[in-house]
């Protein structure tokens, strides 16, 4: 196991300071994205702590698995801005940070202040990403929003219906994931305008418009035209043959798409005749044919093992991949050769799978500096480097030292 407790980043982001009010997914993905890269990300937590928190198990409260790699590279500190000691504090911080992002609706971001007019006051330069459900200039504005909602509002459950009869939810959090994303990329595109000389600005991302744009890359097709030359939907995604396929000894992703890959599959199970007809012969005319394809891959799959069929796929380029579960991943010869997985040492929550960022560059590596921080970890350490006298400090940071002291019990 490492322990990878290190002093200074060196990421593409070193030197930027972020503040990060959000919670539960959406923007603490998109804030742990940019922590990553070497930003110093500050989380805000209320008194309460980010209710994300609750979700077990641990080894002690509040710091499950999830919590552990979304909030790693990150410092905890807990104020309760409601609080006008709490609050003259959270403003000197604000001073001092490039980015502010948070995930209030319109109406709660004016009554705590966190609004453009209030935050540009105090931070005339900062780029503050307002990540919500839904853009504050439409009549959605202040509509509560999980994951679940917008999978129901961007199209994406009624989809499913085409599929399996009925309206589905995805088994993951993908809008508020997608949206986390979007974070990453709406802050970056502030601070590239502020670093040309343009100066502070407010940048909203709202859930809904970012997840039905992320829908209608592939699906808008013919519903695009005016008037609308079809319904939208993209047929080959929504072919009710589009799945996993039983081989001889498990499932499997078999996905012949060139006209070479379909020449090579046919040779295979034996049917080479098959790519010389008209229906088959090119992309335009497969996809009207695609449940047939797949009907074929499905009828075939099961003579073969998945190992013969990954192998066969490989030797031909056509793309093939076993169907892993959760915990087969970390396993994946792939994973283990790229060290994607690690498992390393948290100075209370004892040895996890940290999982590192994707994403690598070659002169500013991203790292894992810091572990995730309990709750209020780090309010002493912050509010004593913005010079607050040590009075106000051990008022704003007494609850977390006893808390810490109980944790260490």
């Amino acid at each position: 196991m490492t322990n990878h407790f290190a002093a200074q980043s060196k990421g593409p982001l070193a030197g930027l300071r972020i503040l990060d009010l959000t919670t539960v997914i959406m923007g603490p993905y998109g804030t742990r994205i940019l922590a990553d890269m070497g930003a110093d990300v500050i989380k805000i937590e209320s008194p309460e702590g980010d209710s994300f928190r609750a979700y077990g198990p641990s080894r002690h409260s509040g710091m499950g698995g999830s919590i552990l790699n979304l909030h790693r590279n990150k410092r905890s500190v807990r104020l309760d801005l409601k609080d006008p000691l709490a609050r003259g504090a959270f403003d000197r911080l604000l001073a001092s940070a490039d980015v502010l992002v948070h995930n209030l609706r319109p109406q709660a971001a004016r009554r705590l202040g966190l609004d453009w007019d209030a935050v540009s006051k105090v931070a005339p330069g900062i780029v503050l990403c307002a990540a919500r459900g839904f853009s504050q200039e439409g009549p959605y504005g202040d509509k509560a929003a999980y994951d679940d909602l917008i999978q129901a509002g961007s199209g994406f459950a009624a989809l499913n219906a085409a599929v399996y009869g009925e309206p589905r939810y995805a088994p993951t959090a993908w809008c508020d994931k997608i949206a986390g994303q979007a974070i990453a990329y709406a802050v970056l595109g502030g601070l590239v305008h502020r670093g040309r000389g343009g100066g502070g600005q407010e940048v909203e991302v709202p859930m809904f418009e970012v997840a039905v744009d992320f829908m209608l890359a592939e699906h808008f097709g013919a519903g695009a035209f005016e008037p609308p030359m079809g319904p939208p939907g993209f047929a080959r995604q929504l072919s009710p043959r589009r799945r996993p396929y039983g081989t001889r000894d498990g499932w499997a992703c078999i996905l012949p798409y060139s006209d070479k890959n379909w020449e090579d599959f046919f040779k295979f199970i034996g049917r080479p005749e098959l790519a010389a007809e008209g229906r088959f012969a090119e992309i335009s005319s497969r996809v009207t044919h695609v449940d047939e394809l797949y009907a074929l891959v499905e009828e075939h799959a099961a003579r073969f093992t998945t190992g013969e069929w990954v192998v066969f796929c490989d030797e031909v380029s056509i793309p093939c991949m076993p169907v892993l579960a959760l915990e087969e991943l970390k396993n994946d010869p792939h994973a283990v050769a790229t060290r994607l997985f690690e498992v390393v040492e948290h100075p209370s929550e004892g040895p996890y799978q940290h999982i590192r960022s994707a994403i690598r560059y070659s002169a500013t590596p991203c790292e894992l500096t810091r572990h995730a921080p309990r709750a209020g970890q780090d309010t002493r350490e912050v509010l004593q480097s913005l010079g607050l006298p040590d009075a106000d400090v051990d008022r704003l940071a007494g609850t977390q030292a006893d808390s810490r002291k109980s944790l260490d019990a």
